[in-house]
């Protein structure tokens, strides 16, 4: 028999971490939790081997981008899926130069999750919607590419923007909705 495959998931909402972990070992795999960037370091610290990473984009104050670098330093073979509560281009373009295996948007299920990790990341497109992407769409992968240029950090990326800091954090706590991105999917079809 196969070995278990051994996953390190980082979910900073500790309900949906726990359900994850649990319907990912249901599936056969060996799930190691962390909430955050620096307890997910400290996890790899003490691995020897690590199939696959699942990475929240949005860990609170921290950036699930920013943890890529150090697995794939620690473990080169790792695969990196790099979930978020909103998709954008940007975000995912940002995680696959970094080194990501493939990119997710929230919620995804333990199948989906597979999938993503054993999916050809050649044969990975990346579709369009049919319609031009909404106002508060654009801006949002604006702020994402201006944080991704200036490494994760807000206050950085504020300056950059020419918003204040607080705005900016207001302004990612605002992030357009997985419905809102569903209903512009669908208001190309006429």
């Amino acid at each position: 028999m196969n070995n278990p495959l051994r996953l390190l998931l980082v979910e900073d909402d500790e309900l949906l971490a726990e359900q994850t972990a649990r319907a990912l070992g249901y599936r056969g795999a060996t799930v190691q939790v962390a909430h955050d960037a620096a307890s997910a370091l400290a996890l790899l610290q003490q691995m020897e081997t690590l199939d696959a990473a699942i990475l929240d984009q949005n860990l609170g104050e921290d950036n699930g981008l920013d943890l890529i670098s150090p697995i794939r330093e620690q473990f080169p073979p790792c695969k990196v899926l790099l979930l978020t509560g909103y998709g954008s281009i940007a975000a995912a373009v940002a995680a696959t130069h970094r080194g990501a295996h493939n990119y997710l948007t929230k919620p995804a299920s333990a199948d989906e999750i597979l999938d993503a990790l054993n999916a050809d990341p050649a044969s990975l497109g990346s579709p369009l919607p049919a319609t031009p992407p909404s106002l508060q769409r654009l801006e949002w992968e604006h702020i994402q590419r201006t944080l991704d240029a200036h490494d994760g950090n807000i206050s950085r990326a504020a300056d950059a923007l020419g918003i204040h800091r607080r705005t900016l954090q207001r302004r990612l706590k605002k992030r357009p909705s997985a419905s809102e991105y569903q209903r512009e999917k669908g208001s190309g079809k006429d």
